[in-house]
This record gives C-alpha cells, sequence and structure tokens, in this order.
C-alpha cells in the first residue's frame, strides 16, 4: 500500500496455480484516511480491476472528465498512456486484481479499446457480474473465502471465454518478453500483416497500439528499476483448464508451448506497494503536488540517470525522462524524492 494514509490491512493471496498466468496475485485491503487522501496514479499497458466496499473513491483524469469515475467503490481502470489521480477520504474495504490486457478481454468479455485511458464503474459493465461479486466477497468473513470467491469466478469467466486471436497474442509476448524493445516493422512483417492493420487489431485487444505499448512497457520497466511497485512481470501463457498442448512458442499464429489459449504471457505482478492501485506516489493532502524530499533530495541511481536509460531500453537521458512526465505526471528524480519522503515519515 502507498504511503500517505494510515492503512489497517494488507493481505496478499496467490491464486490457484491455473489461474496464475492471468492473475499474479490478489491484494486485500483495509485503509482509513481521516482526510483527503490523494494518489497519483501511473499509467500502463495492464488493466486494474476494484471490487470495493466502503468509502469510495474518484478516479479522475485532470485532461478529461469525461473519461473520470466519481463516488465509486469498484471500478475497472483500462490501459492508458496517461497519469490520473484518486481521491477518497473515510474507510474503504476491498481486493485489487492486477491484469494483463489480454486476460482482462477474456474476463470482461470487451474490447480493451472501449475502456482505453478510462475508469468505468463495475455496475455499469455488462452482464453485472462483477457488482453481485463484489457484494459476495464483502458477505465473506476473511480474506481466504475472498481469495477463494475469485478463484471460482475467474475460472468460470476463463473457462466460458473464447482465447483471443492467437496472433495477437504472439505480438503481445513479443513486446512483454523484450520490455518493448522489439520493433513493431518486425512484429508486423512476422505476422504477414501491414503495420497499419497490426495497429488496429492490437489496439482493438489491448486498448492501445503497439508502439504505445512497447513505451509503457519500457517505461515500467524503468520505473520498477527505481523501486516503485512492480508494474509488469513476465508469467507462462495457460488457458483456463490448464490443457496440455498448443504449437512452438515463437510462431506467429501459434499459442504459447504447453497451452493453448494462453494469451496471459506478461501478467503483471509485483508486491502490494501501491495497491490500490497499481503504481502510486502519494499526494501531499488533496494538492497536486507530490511530498517534498529531505534537504538535498535522494541520490541518483548508481550510475546515473543515463545508465537508467540505457539499461531499460532507452535511446538516451532524454526520452527516459520524456515518458516519466508523459505517464507518470513528473521526472524520474522528483518521483524518487516523493517516494523517499513519503518512506522517512
Amino acid at each position: 500500500m502507498t504511503a500517505g494514509g494510515p492503512v489497517t490491512e494488507v493481505v496478499l493471496g496467490l491464486p490457484e496455480p491455473r489461474l496464475r498466468p492471468y492473475v499474479a496475485r490478489y491484494v486485500g485491503y483495509r485503509e482509513r484516511a481521516d482526510a483527503p487522501l490523494a494518489r497519483r496514479e501511473v499509467a500502463g499497458a495492464f488493466v486494474v480491476l476494484i471490487l470495493g466496499w466502503g468509502a469510495p473513491s474518484d478516479v479522475v483524469d485532470p485532461r478529461n472528465a469525461g473519461r473520470s469515475a466519481y463516488r465509486v467503490d469498484s471500478f475497472v481502470a483500462g490501459t492508458s498512456d496517461r497519469w490520473c489521480r484518486t481521491r477518497t477520504i473515510g474507510v474503504g474495504e476491498g481486493v485489487e486484481l492486477l491484469l494483463a490486457p489480454l486476460a482482462a478481454r477474456r474476463l470482461l468479455a470487451l474490447p480493451l479499446e472501449e475502456l482505453t485511458n478510462r475508469a468505468v464503474d463495475v455496475a455499469s459493465l455488462p452482464g453485472g457480474w462483477l457488482d453481485r461479486l463484489r457484494l459476495r466477497l464483502a458477505a465473506a468473513p476473511g480474506w481466504a473465502e475472498r481469495f477463494a470467491l475469485l478463484d471460482a469466478a475467474v475460472a468460470a469467466r476463463l473457462a466460458g471465454s473464447p482465447p483471443v486471436d492467437p496472433r495477437i497474442a504472439w505480438a503481445w509476448r513479443r513486446l512483454t518478453a523484450s520490455s518493448g524493445r522489439v520493433g513493431i516493422g518486425s512484429l508486423a512483417d512476422d505476422l504477414g500483416w501491414s503495420r497499419r492493420h497490426l495497429a488496429a487489431r492490437f489496439r482493438h485487444e489491448v486498448g492501445l497500439s503497439p508502439k504505445t505499448t512497447a513505451r509503457l512497457l519500457r517505461f515500467q520497466h524503468a520505473y520498477t528499476a527505481l523501486g516503485g511497485p512492480a508494474l509488469a512481470a513476465g508469467a507462462p501463457g495457460g488457458d483456463a483448464a490448464g490443457a496440455p498442448g498448443g504449437e512452438a512458442a515463437g510462431a506467429p499464429g501459434a499459442e504459447a508451448a504447453g497451452a493453448p489459449g494462453a494469451d496471459a504471457a506478461g501478467a503483471p505482478g509485483g508486491d502490494a506497494a501501491g495497491a490500490p492501485y497499481g503504481g502510486s506516489t502519494p499526494v501531499a493532502g488533496a494538492q497536486d503536488r507530490p511530498p517534498v524530499a529531505a534537504a538535498g533530495g535522494p541520490a541518483a541511481p548508481a550510475g546515473g540517470w543515463v545508465e537508467v536509460a540505457a539499461r531499460c531500453g532507452y535511446y538516451d537521458q532524454s526520452h527516459l525522462i520524456r515518458d516519466f512526465r508523459e505517464f507518470a505526471g513528473d521526472t524520474p528524480a522528483a518521483l524518487l524524492a516523493a517516494r523517499t519522503a513519503a518512506a522517512s515519515g
């Protein structure tokens, strides 16, 4: 859980093994904020699902109020190439799931293009199953029972949904395996598609273009390298039934070796830091600014920002800083200072 408000409880839960290619972990939380608690949430090539009860939150895109959600206790935030803010006050409780896009595509039965850069109240999603699940989670006696309910619900949804187009799944795996360093032209050539066709198909399923996704994967690598919560961790492919089979991995149009329908490679993982949700930076009170670091601020990482940029696949330091400003709302140095100040009290 991100610093910035009193944390009463954070509980990590592992899904049953056959589900881990799709959901890396569950994070149960209970927190109390006696004053308005604000966080800045980074952009990312992942989907956040919050099933909560108690104090509602606002999820605000400061550039587009129409893509924001207000006073929601449960919401889905789609893949995004822009940062946003969350605000809450009171006692909130719930469970966070951080999903790889193609896993979310199957669970939600929606093209993720419909959720790009948006937070949507789960009550407005088709079928009402997430809203019903939220009520069952709230009524459960403890976290073990809640995690078991999530296992059953996720398994049932996956079993009843077809896999995504294996060519899109293959392109996603190539991008995540390289942390966004593979060329988009190379992906299109290997698939036998034009770059425009690949972009349109990928955007429909993932919510973002391959080029933007590659940038976000590089940013996520750099964000984690600076000590932020892990926003993406590799995961083997697999389907809801865990059935063996499939073609050799690495061939366009093939499923991951060992499991047909494997579309969740690269499922987000990490620890509880920042939940809810994913990559959070505390904001002083309800103000739009990070806490100020102690005099002198934290030291830059060993090797400096140039070394971080090179290690994470950036052409130079200026490109690294550009992506941090665009996807996290501030420079790496400022975010590191905010994190250091929050950790120190």
